[in-house]
């Protein structure tokens, strides 16, 4: 009982953060899932779950998407998408995490002080393509374009509505590779549907969230956000 009321907080707090911010749910949520399950259902149960997000959200908010600008990260991404899978299947994870966590943690301090990133359309091929990378690796699609946008100063709807419009591409596409190359299980499918009501429930939640964020606030957030996923990563891998 116990493991499925964690469960359920875990996929509270990371809705109400993917509905809020446009990129929360993976950053979150994999972490955590991780300690729950083994790495093949964590990663499927999050694709799932944000994918429904990110369904359920792309009609409100269609009108802050940058449509130029996700045609530039899904065709970044699909070099990303079969590299993060043979990743996953070769490489130590332990080992990708720390990696990842060590340069998460490194830009985002870029940041903080100050530095900034001037967007280009090989850049954002790029932000694709590292997005696509890390989807089918370890199910956490969020921390490049995060880092990339923060570093370009978005705005927070447009961060918002681009982000989610990818992530309907990306982790459709990255599920559909997962269950192919790596298999799946009934228990990723049932803890998925049990998820739901709570999915819905951070819905309406992270929506009157959104309103009330300001810019600073939010770029504030981000970093945290940053930092938390980078510092926990290593942590939990060393």
């Amino acid at each position: 009982m116990s493991t499925v009321i964690l469960f359920m907080a875990i996929i509270l707090c990371a809705s109400i953060l993917q509905t809020s911010t446009g990129f929360g749910f993976s950053i979150m949520a994999t972490p955590f899932l991780l300690l729950l399950f083994p790495p093949r259902e964590a990663i499927q149960i999050n694709l799932i779950l944000s994918l429904v997000i990110s369904l359920a959200l792309i009609v409100k908010i269609r009108r802050d998407i940058d449509f130029p600008l996700v045609k530039r990260f899904v065709v970044g991404s699909i070099p990303g998408l079969p590299l993060g899978i043979l990743i996953f299947t070769l490489i130590d994870m332990s080992l990708l995490k720390i990696s990842i966590s060590l340069t998460i943690i490194l830009l985002t301090v870029l940041l903080i002080m100050k530095f900034r990133i001037r967007q280009s359309k090989m850049r954002d091929f790029l932000a694709g393509g590292l997005s696509g990378a890390l989807t089918t690796s370890i199910g956490m699609p969020g921390p490049p374009l995060l880092l990339y946008f923060s570093g370009t100063e978005t705005r927070k709807e447009k961060l918002r509505g681009t982000t989610l419009a990818f992530y309907l591409f990306i982790y459709l596409v990255s599920l559909g590779i997962q269950v192919k190359v790596a298999g799946t299980t009934l228990t990723v499918w049932k803890s998925s549907l049990q998820a739901l009501p709570v999915v819905a429930i951070g819905l309406v939640l992270g929506q009157a969230l959104f309103s009330k964020i300001n810019q600073k606030i939010f770029q504030i957030f981000t970093y945290v956000l940053l930092l938390f996923t980078g510092i926990y990563l290593l942590i939990e891998n060393i």
